[in-house]
């Protein structure tokens, strides 16, 4: 095999695993990134837990927040066990550069063993002497003395080539200490979430135990809420319904297509700025955590029992402030007894609507901004958090909303 195609081997080789090595160190950023997100999460969490555990009751909304928690913890543990996958990974591969190195660094010792060993037997200065003076002529005398020159300068960049080579495997080996004492760290993280993780289900199981004996009262507060949840499915439904009649009237006036949602310019470069910023949009309170989903959820203690919800309900502290997740313009505020304010704000052919205010900041016609505060939420009685309830619609061709799942529009780390 010729010196080309063996320098095209190493250098292919060398450019796999700079490619691995880089794709490597992404996907352990991601992960640390999600990482960080969920420890975030988790403490937050144990910041409303702790204030519940000062009311010296048990409700729903704790029960959904060590839900949350334990989900998040679970999803750490995983986390965890992926960083030790790649870091396994990372070990595999310096052992191998290691072992690689220890090999080329055996042929250079062998190479220098063997050239002391030749040099030790033409020792003589006697017979360097008689080599040179044997010599045919004056040219042939200055090439055997520049041989000797040369060897003497080979025999000690050979001795440099050894020396350098064992620092580049002493570094080797410390970077690969290094990274075994990250997976032993990594590993006593794991052992200490799974510790927590038991301790939080058991924890769990106090409560579904305490919140059984309370199923009248929950059931009476869940038909309740569905109510609640009606009426404002309802209200929205009406508001919206009655500003697509409306847009499609001034459209007809105008001699203009009466089909899907007619917007004015400035109501379309509004709602194409709030599509491209799916994914991107604030969340509607400055911290919290979601702890009931899109759709339909089952009841946390309730058997056979299915929850539907329009939204997502995020969990905040108490006396938390609702906020804007969007530019927008506040179409109205609807007020359900029982349950305290809505908000629902215009975003082109997009609605977003707050709910659960005890007081709110704004009123009908008025123009937010993003992150714009819009009012105060309600703390319910015997809690000590605050709840958020969050829907996002959009219109269309058809006469009614679209309902959209608010999680999959929200930011996320």
């Amino acid at each position: 095999m010729s010196k080309f195609i063996i320098k095209r081997i190493v250098l292919l080789l060398l450019l796999a695993c700079g490619m691995f090595n880089s794709g490597q160190a992404q996907s352990k950023k991601s992960l640390q990134r999600k990482k960080q997100k969920l420890q975030k999460e988790i403490k937050y969490t144990n910041q409303l837990l702790k204030e519940n555990a000062k009311t010296k009751s048990t409700s729903l909304n704790q029960l959904r927040q060590l839900n949350r928690k334990i989900t998040s913890r679970q999803s750490l543990i995983e986390t965890i066990k992926q960083e030790i996958t790649f870091l396994d990974d990372s070990i595999a591969l310096q052992v191998s550069n290691v072992d690689s190195l220890e090999a080329n660094l055996t042929l250079l010792k062998q190479e220098y063993a063997e050239m002391i060993r030749h040099a030790y037997r033409n020792r003589s200065s006697y017979n360097k002497l008689m080599f040179l003076f044997s010599a045919d002529n004056f040219n042939q005398a200055f090439k055997r003395l520049k041989y000797f020159q040369q060897y003497a300068q080979y025999r000690q960049g050979q001795a440099k080539k050894i020396e350098a080579e064992r620092e580049v495997i002493d570094a080797q080996i410390r970077i690969l200490e290094a990274i075994r004492k990250s997976k032993e760290g990594l590993l006593k993280a794991e052992l200490n979430e799974r510790k927590e993780l038991a301790s939080e289900k058991s924890q769990k199981e106090k409560v579904v135990s305490s919140l059984k004996g309370k199923e009248k009262q929950l059931k009476a507060d869940l038909e309740k809420k569905r109510k609640a949840s009606r009426e404002i499915a309802n209200a929205i439904e009406k508001i919206i319904v009655d500003e697509i009649r409306k847009a499609r009237e001034a459209a007809a006036k105008k001699g203009k297509s009466k089909k899907g949602f007619p917007m004015t310019p400035e109501a379309r470069e509004l709602s194409n700025s709030f599509t491209a910023n799916k994914g991107k949009l604030p969340w509607p309170v400055a911290e919290g955590v979601i702890i009931s989903q899109f759709g339909e959820n089952p009841h946390p203690t309730l058997a056979n029992v299915t929850v539907q919800n329009n939204g997502i309900d995020i969990s905040t502290k108490k006396e938390s402030v609702g906020r804007a997740s969007f530019n927008g313009t506040v179409s109205k505020i609807i007020i359900i007894p029982g349950t305290g304010k809505a908000v629902l704000i215009n975003h082109g052919s997009y609605f977003t609507v707050y709910t659960y205010f005890k007081e709110v900041f704004v009123t009908s016609g008025d123009k937010v901004n993003t992150k714009q505060d819009l009012g105060i939420l309600i703390n319910e009685s015997g809690e000590s958090s605050a709840i958020m309830h969050f829907e996002i619609y959009k219109m269309g061709d058809s006469p009614k909303p679209i309902r959209l799942n608010p999680e999959k529009w929200i930011y996320k780390n």
